[in-house]
């Protein structure tokens, strides 16, 4: 089964990379298939909210259940993990489930919520369930994860609008889905310098920046990029730091 990284938050437009989201549901069913559910995968949606916790289920199980009906799939359930800001996820709701997806939104947030969930989800996506982040959920995924900031050693290498609320520029432990740092609204946002910055100021060797309207699909065999945009790898090497497309 796959990990599907999405570069732009769920409740934005995401163009192209719902083609990655038709993907995710579709595994999601031969899990589900595989453990002989008469009613259909058991689907996870982690989501920290602030408040606004009705709206970003409703928006988020629409965009699963569209997906579920253009693939003909049977149809699905949805175990709403609800996580007030400041607070965990309830562990036990990720029991028994076919695939997890986390939303966008503050990463700190995300990662504090998560914390208490991280070897579980480790354990479900070995032992075959898909994962889908948006976002947040896609930088989390990675053992190194991006989660924030806009300056390194005082020296700004992104706007401060897109710092979520740290200052220097952090790297911390994610869910470790992944060995490789990911940020994520790319070129929309300008993150990719961030992520240039980090990999030349040795905060890691090696990382991928998504583009908005753009998915990175790891599992067997190459990666794949599906959307409209690009997942840009920089890298450490003799001559400073090397940029390159994965392209679509």
């Amino acid at each position: 089964m796959s990990i599907f990284l999405v570069g732009s938050s769920e409740m934005r437009e995401f163009g192209g990379a719902s083609d990655a989201v038709a993907e995710f549901v579709g595994e999601a069913a031969q899990v589900a298939a595989f453990r002989e559910r008469a009613l259909g995968p058991r689907i996870a949606m982690i989501i920290v909210h602030e408040g606004d916790a009705e709206n970003r289920v409703r928006h988020l199980e629409g965009i699963l259940r569209q997906a579920v009906s253009d693939a003909k799939l049977p149809d699905a359930r949805f175990i709403s993990v609800l996580v007030a800001e400041g607070e965990a996820v309830a562990v036990d709701l990720l029991e028994d489930v076919d695939a997890v997806v986390v939303a966008g939104g503050l990463t700190p947030a995300y990662r504090k919520a998560l914390h208490s969930g991280v070897e579980q989800i480790r354990a479900l996506v070995s032992d075959g369930v898909p994962y889908l982040g948006f976002s947040a959920g896609a930088q989390l995924a990675a053992e190194a994860a991006m989660i924030g900031g806009w300056r390194i050693g005082g020296v700004p290498v992104v706007s401060q609008r897109f710092a979520e609320g740290l200052d220097e520029v952090s790297v911390a432990q994610g869910i470790g889905l992944i060995d490789i740092t990911v940020d994520v609204h790319a070129a929309q946002w300008g993150t990719l310098t961030r992520l240039i910055a980090s990999v030349e100021a040795g905060l890691m060797e090696t990382g991928i920046a998504i583009d908005e309207n753009t998915a990175l699909v790891v599992g067997q065999g190459a990666l794949r990029v599906i959307g409209d945009g690009s997942v840009w790898r920089v890298q450490q090497s003799d001559r400073g730091v090397l940029v390159s497309s994965l392209g679509v």
